[in-house]
């Protein structure tokens, strides 16, 4: 369905370890505005390069999968595109627009670049009313430089401070990774930071090196520390935190949107069971 719609899955172009899982279960992740990104994080396998024009069509045939799926939660994701005066941003809300009108009751949830931190390309998005806009740090701020060398973690936490000042309604989510070097005061720091700038929603997982061409893993962090910092995260005041190994931005999705989906719809037979991420 995804090739026949001209569709790239972020599963595929950033090597996710979950893939398989995840399609084995009907879930996938739409990823817009192309396969070639114009940024290099030395963690991520996503292509980078000069990218082609965005395709005006995409947004309706992302909406038109969702649709031919019967969708309740529909995640959309995007490579940067620094190339682009607006960053994406018009074309994510195009794409937020044309989901909503073929399936008006669906959880919509975006998992976008920083915008450079631009005010006007975060409220072009915020306008459009995704139910959540998620934006990851990534990593503690020491080891931002590196790990993430065209974006910045205080930036990256003013564009989810950003989108809560513009509408208190939608709710927002982060993630880091463990393994590349960070101590436990710093990832603390980093949640606190989060929760500082009113993010509802964390991920943490751990960080898996996709290619021998990218950073390296420094340590592999045992499953019992990721449920200490689950705990931890909760005592923060975060509404949610997946923790865990393989966790991944979109992997635990569908426990946060049935959360969202009670608060919706209360107890009902429509609460989700399956997730395009």
């Amino acid at each position: 369905m995804m090739r026949h719609a001209h569709l790239h899955t972020v599963c595929e172009s950033a090597k996710c370890p979950n893939l398989g899982e995840c399609w084995s279960r009907k879930t996938a992740t739409f990823m817009i505005l192309g396969d070639i990104c114009t940024r290099n994080c030395g963690f991520c396998a996503i292509k980078t390069g000069k990218p082609f024009a965005p395709d005006e069509e995409e947004p309706s045939r992302v909406a038109d999968i969702a649709a031919e799926m019967g969708l309740k939660h529909v995640v959309v994701t995007s490579v940067a595109r620094d190339d682009l005066q607006d960053d994406g941003a018009a074309h994510f809300a195009a794409t937020i627009r044309a989901i909503r009108a073929k399936l008006p009751r669906a959880i919509i949830e975006v998992l976008t670049p920083d915008f450079k931190g631009k005010e006007e390309c975060i409220q072009t998005v915020v306008e459009a009313h995704p139910d959540i806009f998620n934006h990851n740090i990534e990593t503690v701020e020491r080891l931002s430089p590196s790990v993430r060398p065209q974006a910045k973690y205080r930036r990256s936490l003013q564009t989810l401070k950003t989108v809560k000042m513009m509408d208190d309604s939608i709710y927002t989510k982060s993630g880091i990774m463990l393994g590349l070097g960070e101590t436990h005061q710093e990832i603390m720091d980093a949640l606190s930071d989060l929760r500082e700038h009113n993010v509802d929603a964390l991920t943490i997982g751990q960080y898996i090196r996709p290619t021998t061409h990218h950073l390296p893993v420094l340590e592999y962090a045992d499953p019992t520390y990721f449920a200490e910092l689950e705990a931890e995260g909760m005592k923060l005041g975060f509404l949610f935190v997946a923790s865990g190994p393989f966790v991944r931005s979109s992997y635990n999705a569908i426990a946060f949107s049935r959360q969202i989906m009670k608060e919706r719809l209360g107890d009902s037979d429509e609460l989700p069971n399956a997730v395009s991420a």
